[in-house]
């Protein structure tokens, strides 16, 4: 059985959040960075995290890493990997990405070129061809270099994962399906809490939150570029994780979840994209403006991506929208409030201090992860305990 070393690049700052996934699956994570997680893992790990990981952008097959400082050296480096274990004779392949930070090897398009120049002359050598038609299963390189150590490795995912299949429309400034899973799983939000979204738009964090709930793998609908790696990946390890995918799902699981936001074209958004996760059972969307957020019981969720001014509302406006918040949560009994923004002076005009902070890169924008904590509902007392 072959191991690999397989990285999962994340949002920076969801690190912790994205390791606990691993560890749930059953990996020994090797590395934690800014922004990525590594660990081993066979060609099943390949299938499983590509199809489990909720707070994963991709998975990449490491090829190798080595130190250059010149192109003669990259291109060595390169030429050495041992390019057959991964690349067929009729591979399609090319350097879809190349970033630089500190160091001597700066120019994207230069590192790009001299990568699939060292790749096509090992491969030319390995097979004894002089010219490579191209025709087969697509392997995407990715080269990354850091302070002069280049790291490079193949894209099992394809489109990013964040990409879960149910959102084809979406409203302005939507969270990330990745993202909105990442904030929730730092929440002790479960399915028999209640969740209300106030500032839903196309109804990323309810749909996350459902489909956590029904145990839904977020990419049971989906392909993925390894698929047709039959080489290294048999197809009956892709039907297998597939298979173990679908007998997790609880069809039988009910939950309140709520979604509410004062543009009804975009909640005709969010239903169909609920009705195409297969959650819109379980989520209740709502024309209703904050102001209006009202529920009768306690112990429940406020999670939201509120609007902060950076792309669609005039940053005048938002004192009294985020006086609005503050005044909604005060008249919710014992909830917990959860928000991402980067509006800088949202605990002014909520009314109180966040119990804790976190911030986040929401793409290039910095943002805060404010939670005010609610208590914790009493414990339930066991069957049959006498009273």
């Amino acid at each position: 059985m072959q191991i690999f070393e397989l990285t999962a690049p994340c949002h920076f700052g969801l690190e912790a959040v994205l390791k606990k996934e691993i560890y749930d699956l059953g990996y020994e994570i090797t590395k934690v960075e800014d922004g990525k997680v590594t660990f081993e893992g066979d060609a099943q790990a390949i299938c499983r995290a590509n199809l489990f990981l909720r707070t994963a952008e991709r998975v990449l097959l490491k090829a190798g890493s080595f130190r250059a400082v010149t192109y003669d050296e990259l291109f060595e480096g390169i030429r050495a990997l041992p390019w057959e274990i991964y690349l067929p004779k009729d591979a399609k392949f090319w350097v879809t990405k190349a970033s630089s930070i500190k160091s001597k090897l700066f120019s994207p398009s230069d590192i790009q070129r001299i990568v699939k120049k060292a790749v096509v002359e090992k491969m030319k050598e390995y097979y004894d061809v002089e010219w490579f038609a191209e025709t087969g299963a697509e392997y995407p390189i990715r080269v990354f270099l850091m302070k002069d150590e280049v790291t490079v490795a193949i894209d099992t995912t394809g489109v990013s994962l964040h990409k879960r299949g149910y959102r084809t429309m979406s409203g302005l400034a939507p969270i990330s399906e990745t993202l909105a899973a990442s904030l929730i799983q730092l929440t002790p939000w479960h399915a028999d809490r209640i969740l209300v979204d106030p500032f839903c738009g196309s109804g990323t964090f309810p749909i996350e939150a459902a489909m956590m709930a029904a145990h839904i793998a977020p990419g049971m609908e989906r392909d993925f570029t390894a698929q047709q790696w039959d080489h290294l990946i048999a197809k009956k390890t892709w039907y297998e994780a597939l298979e173990e995918a679908q007998d997790l799902v609880r069809r039988d699981v009910q939950a309140d979840i709520q979604g509410y936001d004062v543009d009804g074209a975009v909640l005709r958004v969010a239903r169909e994209n609920a009705k195409r996760a297969g959650v819109d059972h379980l989520i209740h969307f709502q024309k209703r403006s904050i102001s209006e957020l009202r529920h009768p019981k306690k112990y429940g969720f406020v999670i939201t991506n509120p609007p902060y001014g950076e792309r669609m509302e005039d940053k005048r406006d938002l004192p009294n929208l985020y006086q609005q918040i503050g005044e909604a949560y005060q008249q919710l009994d014992a909830w917990s409030l959860y928000l991402i923004t980067g509006y800088e002076d949202t605990e002014r005009f909520i009314g109180r201090k966040a119990d804790k902070k976190r911030k986040i890169y929401n793409g290039m924008l910095k943002t805060q992860f404010y939670q005010f904590l609610g208590p914790k509902p009493p414990k339930r007392k066991k069957e049959g305990c006498a009273n």
